[in-house]
């Protein structure tokens, strides 16, 4: 495997990593990265949300690695290091959001291929829920799966739900998919973006190190979606609920102050599935993972009790 690039500097992850090159099954070019660990409790597959990139995890990782566990993660398909499916680059675009389950076979393939300790266990935020979800019922090799904030559906007023009912089909006749979707910021984190009032996190120590990643590392931007993006993402949003629920144990965690994915929808994934828990951290933004210590501290603890528990489920 190819060497690839990581900032190091801007990532404050464990020192020991190793980010390669890989090529999914129809070409796209992704960046992954592994950060070892000699704790020997597994390997846990660390699936980043929409606009996100391998780094916005280093602080995560580190604490990861310290309790034990390797940690890999991806680039998804159109945004960090990996291919851009657009031709502007900073447009949220895949093609199709089955897609991302290539990427999801291509980091599996890493993992073989550098050995990398068992049980596998899966952390997915975001849209990486929505990805790893789909995972997951096809058959994910993991043992047990966190999910921070899962994109099972996106936090919309009526008004613009109304909206996203018709316009990414409307997009489509008219062929304008390929615009952005109204409304949607240009980068989240912009630089000079002011912190008060921000959707993300409370803290701003995590706020200022993210505003930090984007202001010296160009790759890590990414703006909007698309309209055919918005449409994809919906239309998968459904098609996973109305399928069967994975058969593994599952902790949620989504926080009271939640407006990026819709918490009514995470709570109507839940209902009916025996194995998974949902719990609400209060007062917390859509970042749990870098959200104030107290919350990051509770997020991490309860998580780590969850992954070392009764593995027969």
């Amino acid at each position: 495997m190819e060497t690839a690039p990581y900032r190091a500097d801007l990532a404050e992850g464990p020192d020991e990593v190793q980010a390669v090159w890989v090529t999914a099954s129809d070409d796209a070019r992704l960046r992954v990265a592994v950060w070892p660990s000699a704790g020997g409790k597994g390997t846990i597959l660390l699936f980043p949300g929409r606009t996100e990139y391998i780094e916005k995890y280093g602080r995560v990782a580190r604490d990861l690695t310290k309790a034990g566990y390797a940690v890999a993660s991806i680039d998804w398909r159109g945004q960090g290091f990996s291919d851009r499916l657009a031709g502007d680059r900073l447009l949220g675009h895949v093609l199709r959001f089955r897609d991302y389950q290539r990427d999801v076979a291509a980091l599996l393939e890493v993992v073989q291929a550098l050995d990398l300790p068992s049980p596998l266990f899966l952390l997915a935020h975001s849209m990486g829920g929505c990805i790893g979800l789909r995972a997951l019922i096809e058959g994910l090799p993991v043992e047990r799966a966190v999910f921070s904030a899962p994109m099972w559906g996106i936090y919309m007023s009526p008004r613009q739900r109304r909206l996203a009912a018709v316009l990414p089909t409307l997009a489509r006749l008219a062929r304008q998919g390929m615009r952005y979707t109204p409304g949607s910021r240009e980068i989240v984190y912009e630089v000079g973006a002011a912190f008060d009032g921000n959707p993300l996190t409370n803290d701003p120590d995590h706020f200022a190190y993210l505003s930090r990643q984007l202001q010296e590392e160009e790759q890590f931007l990414l703006a909007g979606p698309s309209l055919h993006w918005l449409g994809e993402a919906l239309a998968e949003c459904r098609r996973l609920h109305a399928l069967p629920r994975p058969g593994l144990p599952v902790l949620t965690f989504v926080g009271t102050d939640e407006i990026i994915v819709s918490t009514p929808e995470i709570q109507r994934m839940h209902e009916g599935w025996a194995q998974a828990e949902l719990r609400v951290v209060d007062g917390a933004r859509h970042e749990l993972m870098m959200e104030t210590p107290e919350r990051r501290d509770r997020f991490l603890s309860e998580k780590l009790a969850f992954l070392g528990g009764n593995r027969s489920g």
